[in-house]
């Protein structure tokens, strides 16, 4: 029997539920910025299937009415065999569960799932590209070899019809067509998974000395070391400023940093390393200025939570970062790997509380008008309906 097909119920006809699966490395990533989207699927009408790595969210995933599959996938293997027999557990789950849409998120679930999709016979992919990835980022003959042979099994990958690609820039979209690994009609831009602005609210600053926030995992190309070297600068100039690291390290991560060098520079009192927080909005309560120093984004939801919060920002000037900072007016675009222009940046909001609080107001406008929870969610189910008509109809006579 398909997934359309429809069995009789005492003469009425019952349409089966079409089914979506979200194919994502970590089930805090999917509670941090897929549940709004899973939640609307559900509602429209959708069976709703989790593939993840199970950490810490197994309940609340599965008290939402999402079937939850666990995967062991192990995102820094180098072990050619057990990443074949990665791709072939995925192509097994397809084939037992036969969703109608896979939807794919950040970039090993993309490569993996759409060879796992070819396999299985998978009829419609959803490609949702968050970012490059270190691989693209990272500089020498190495990263450089790597990155040609990831073009090539993209290429190889992504012939299948029925595929659409999300990306959440246009320079990442743009890169991928110059590269031939996609077609132009093949592609969507969606910026980013969007932010509740119910729940990040715009509220004043805090009284007190300035508080200036970087919150990301704890990696090297989110610009950390600037912010390190940053506060240095400041400190040195005799700036008075609370300087914050929030996040813990991706030890999964190859740019990730030692948790001994977090907690040395908290130690040595040169930042505040607050690790993990789950109440987002109460740390940029207690912020003034928000910054994300980052080598390169898709489109980084912390900045779109910041300015919400109606924060200003400072930003890098690289694909992502300038999808929500638009310089001069909510925030600062700086050089990439520039401590000094960051140290310089910093300093003129701390010493100008009127334009930090002219520069947020206008980025909540942009959040409110551009980049929020709703509008991202509303865009993602129309690329469903898309790529699938039977869908529109089947999940018209169920909502």
């Amino acid at each position: 029997m398909g997934c359309f097909d429809v069995s009789g119920v005492e003469g009425a006809e019952q349409p089966v539920k079409p089914r979506l699966l979200f194919f994502i490395t970590e089930d805090w990533v999917f509670w941090s910025h897929r549940l709004p989207l899973a939640r609307a699927a559900r509602d429209a009408g959708f069976e709703v299937f989790i593939a993840t790595r199970v950490n810490q969210h197994k309940k609340r995933i599965e008290d939402e009415g999402f079937k939850l599959i666990p995967i062991r996938l192990v995102r820094r293997s180098k072990n050619i065999f057990r990443e074949f027999c990665s791709i072939l557990e995925i192509a097994k789950i397809y084939r037992r569960e036969k969703p109608d849409i896979v939807h794919h998120v950040a970039t090993k679930p993309v490569l993996y799932g759409s060879w796992a999709a070819r396999i299985a016979n998978v009829s419609v992919v959803v490609n949702a590209l968050t970012g490059l990835g270190f691989i693209f980022i990272a500089k020498g003959w190495k990263a450089s070899i790597l990155r040609h042979f990831l073009v090539f099994a993209y290429r190889l990958a992504f012939s299948m019809r029925n595929t659409i690609w999300i990306f959440q820039n246009p320079e990442d979209l743009k890169l991928f067509i110059d590269m031939g690994v996609i077609k132009n009609k093949n592609a969507v831009l969606i910026r980013g998974s969007g932010v509740d602005i119910s729940h990040f609210i715009n509220i004043p600053e805090p009284a007190g000395i300035p508080t200036i926030v970087l919150a990301s995992r704890m990696l090297w190309d989110k610009g950390v070391g600037e912010f390190v070297e940053a506060t240095k600068i400041l400190r040195k100039n005799g700036v008075k400023c609370r300087m914050i690291l929030v996040g813990n390290p991706d030890p999964e991560n190859p740019a990730s940093i030692p948790e001994e060098t977090l907690r040395r520079w908290h130690s040595e009192s040169i930042v505040e390393w607050w690790g993990h927080r789950a109440d987002m909005p109460e740390v940029f309560a207690q912020s003034n200025i928000v910054v994300l120093p980052s080598y390169r984004e898709g489109l980084p939801k912390v900045l779109l939570e910041a300015a919400s919060c109606g924060r200003a920002i400072v930003a890098t000037d690289v694909p992502g970062c300038r999808e929500i900072v638009r310089n001069n007016k909510n925030g600062f675009l700086i050089p990439p790997r520039d401590s000094k222009s960051l140290a310089e940046a910093l300093n003129i909001l701390i010493e100008n509380p009127e334009l930090r609080a002219k520069m947020g107001a206008y980025g909540r406008k942009i959040v409110e008008a551009e980049l929020s929870e709703e509008m991202v969610v509303k865009q993602t189910m129309e690329v469903y309906k898309r790529i699938n008509p039977q869908i529109t109809q089947i999940t018209q006579k169920m909502i």
